[in-house]
């Protein structure tokens, strides 16, 4: 883990960088006990730099920022194996910088049926006149993200990510949900809005996932989505820590639009 932490760290860095991230640790392995972690441990080093965040409930927080190689190497060292960090920047908090939605399958649903949202989404916000960027959650599912980089807040993109996941629910109702109750969800896909709020995390690009192999959150080219919706074969687009390091070598940093590209959020499109 440290020496996969030490390689990605080039790669991973600019997308956490001043983000309040959350950590979630398995000090015993990914089979024992686990605990998420918001507040940054107090016997961190000096170099470990942190941002306050007032939490809706808890009050402020001291969040870890990770800004460097170093911290990073050392979150591994915590066997801090997920890596969950905000939509927004701790400087400019109630500004995400991008539109998230995370595909989550019901079983028997698998990947497969959300590589077919994934595209829909996609169609979407090609019809908007806006690039949305593809990559496995490194577990079940995926998340598809819509870059920003502006001066929008969460006030705008909330009821927008809602808007969106309702409009793909009655369009294709037989194959989407939007609503988080699991008695519902089985054999759909799960269009979860939600993360799209100041206090909400989400797993972050080329982190590990604490399963029996060290599979990692992947950016994808849409060809891969295309075909993952094509596929019987939902593994194919599981990818282990070493195979994203040769992915990052042949074609960089896939996900790196996502921090550079800006776009202006038009109204949200109608449910009916």
């Amino acid at each position: 883990m440290i020496d996969y932490h030490a390689r990605v760290a080039d790669t991973m860095i600019p997308h956490l960088r001043g983000r309040p991230t959350t950590l979630k640790r398995y000090p015993d392995g990914v089979e024992g006990l686990h605990f998420f972690e918001k507040r940054c441990p107090k016997h961190r080093p000096d170099w470990v730099r942190t941002a306050t965040v007032l939490a809706d409930r808890a009050g402020p927080i001291d969040f870890t920022l990770v800004d460097n190689k170093p911290t990073l190497v050392w979150l591994a060292q915590l066997a801090a194996l997920e890596l969950h960090p905000s939509l927004s920047k701790a400087s400019k908090i109630e500004s995400p910088t991008v539109l998230a939605f995370d595909l989550d399958p019901g079983p028997p649903a698998t990947i497969i049926e959300c590589c077919r949202v994934a595209l829909r989404l996609r169609e979407l916000f090609g019809g908007l006149g806006m690039e949305c960027f593809p990559k496995t959650s490194g577990s079940k599912g995926m998340q598809v993200y819509v870059p920003l980089n502006g001066r929008v807040t969460y006030e705008r993109t909330t009821p927008f990510a809602h808007a969106v996941a309702l409009l793909l629910e009655k369009q294709h109702p037989k194959d989407v949900i939007s609503k988080m109750t699991k008695k519902l969800r089985k054999g759909k896909v799960l269009v979860d809005w939600s993360q799209n709020t100041k206090m909400k995390t989400t797993i972050a690009v080329y982190s590990l996932r604490a399963k029996e192999r060290p599979t990692v959150s992947t950016p994808l080219e849409w060809d891969e989505v295309h075909s993952g919706a094509r596929s019987r074969n939902p593994d194919r687009l599981a990818f282990t820590s070493e195979q994203v390091l040769n992915r990052i070598e042949k074609h960089g940093d896939l996900f790196e639009p996502v921090l550079k590209l800006r776009q202006r959020l038009p109204d949200p499109p109608p449910a009916d």
